[in-house]
Formats: structure tokens, C-alpha cells, sequence
């Protein structure tokens, strides 16, 4: 596989799958644009990838205000010419973010807002973006992250868990409806529990282990390569065999 002169946009880009993404990308000679609200995150991240590339800006925005969003493909296609392929790993559960985890008949509504903020409304906002220079370029790739929480439920975590199911579905399917007139692809690729977290290996899978992130950015890869190129408007659960379990915790 080689993204040799494709422009990769990543958001989460400073940490976990958004950092391995971009490390991953990079070393197939992708030009890399790391998009995440850590400045100081985006910049330990920047020194790292750059051992393998030169091509890679960062830029710090909070991907739940669409003008930060959209300034954020200006950017990208102001350096480098092109938004080939977008990969959303931003997000994270409402309640462990803000350390809230009141019953949901008590608690503030804006923690549910928050949620579908970060994980539902920041995900669209980043596909209209990038979909409009796609449709220029007459190709892209779309990858969405999923999450096994939006096929299993979560009722500490519910705007996560409906924002996940809602791109793992909806969002997914809708949009390569659209883009395909514009040759651009649209995926899911929704991880059950993954080693960013030590907490993750907590949770049961037939496979017994949580998986290595590595193991979920391979797919993200593939997904986004032309070896995938037949694929569009799927979710891919790569969970281990945890939603076939009749007992998990």
C-alpha cells in the first residue's frame, strides 16, 4: 500500500489511533495534516512523524466549531493541494471527559450535548469539509470510527453510544449515497475495546484480550487504500467477537 503524494487529514491527530494513524500514513509517504485541540500534544506528535516525513502541519482547532473546521481544510488544501482522504478518530465518552457520571435523569443536559458535540456533530462537520474539495478532485476517501458501544448500548455513556451507532449507520450510508457521483468512498471502522486505555482490557472478547491499536489502524489503512477501492457505504467491526457474546461485562 502507498499513499505516496496523498494528503491525509486526521483528526485526534495528537494522541492514540490519530497519532499511530499519522505515523502509519506518513511512513507510506502520505502528506499528513494532524488536526486536534492539544497544541502541545500536535507538536510532540509533529516531532515524531517528522522522522519519516517532511510533509506535515498541524492545526490546532476545536472540531466541534464548524469555522475552526473549515478553517482547517483551508489549510490543508492550501499546503498541499489536496483533502484525499479524512480520517475522524476524534471523540471520546461524555462522562469519562468530564468526569460526570451522575445517573442520566440527573444530569445536566449539556453533558449530552457535549458528547454528540464531539463524537456525531464534529464527524459531519469534517465530511461536508472535506467533501467539498473532493468533489473537485473527483475522488476521496471518507473513514469514520465507529465504536462497539454503538451496537451494544452504554447507559452511562448515551450520547456516545448513540453518536457512534448513528455514524456506524446513518452518517456512513448516507453520505456514500452522496459522494459516490463524486467517486469518493465512505467507511466505518468501529474497534471494540482497544489498548489506548489500560481500562479497555477489562472487557471481555472471544478472542480474550483487547485488541493492539496497531491491529485497528491496518484496517483503517486498507479501508482507505485502492486495494479497497470496490468498498464503500460499510461498517467494519473489528471487536474480537465481543457483540456475538452472550455474556460480557
Amino acid at each position: 500500500m502507498s499513499f505516496k503524494n496523498k494528503t491525509v487529514v486526521i483528526t485526534g491527530g495528537a494522541s492514540g489511533l490519530g497519532y499511530l494513524c499519522g505515523e502509519n500514513f506518513a511512513k507510506e509517504g502520505a502528506n499528513i495534516v494532524l488536526v486536534d485541540i492539544n497544541q502541545k500534544g500536535l507538536d510532540d506528535a509533529k516531532e515524531k512523524i517528522s522522522a519519516f516525513t517532511n510533509n506535515i502541519v498541524t492545526v490546532c482547532a476545536d472540531i466541534t466549531d464548524y469555522d475552526q473546521v473549515a478553517g482547517a481544510k483551508d489549510v490543508t488544501v492550501k499546503e498541499f493541494g489536496s483533502f484525499d482522504i479524512l480520517i475522524n478518530c476524534a471523540g471520546g465518552a461524555e462522562a469519562r471527559l468530564l468526569n460526570d457520571y451522575t445517573e442520566f435523569k440527573d444530569r445536566d443536559i449539556s453533558v449530552f450535548d457535549f458528547g454528540i458535540d464531539l463524537n456525531l456533530k464534529s464527524a459531519v462537520y469534517f465530511a461536508q469539509n472535506a467533501l467539498k474539495q473532493m468533489a473537485e478532485q473527483k475522488s476521496g476517501v471518507i473513514i469514520f470510527l465507529g465504536s462497539i458501544t454503538g451496537e451494544e448500548g452504554c447507559k452511562t455513556n448515551i450520547a456516545y453510544s448513540a453518536a457512534k451507532s448513528a455514524l456506524m449507520n446513518g452518517v456512513t450510508k448516507s453520505l456514500a449515497l452522496y459522494g459516490a457521483k463524486y467517486n469518493v468512498r465512505v467507511c466505518c471502522i468501529s474497534p471494540g475495546p482497544v489498548l489506548t486505555r489500560k481500562a479497555m482490557a477489562s472487557m471481555k472478547t472471544l478472542m480474550k484480550r483487547a485488541a493492539q491499536p496497531q491491529e485497528i489502524v491496518d484496517l483503517i489503512m486498507y479501508t482507505a487504500s485502492d486495494k479497497a477501492s470496490f468498498i464503500t457505504g460499510t461498517n467494519y467491526l473489528i471487536d474480537g467477537g465481543r457483540n456475538i457474546m452472550r455474556n460480557k461485562e
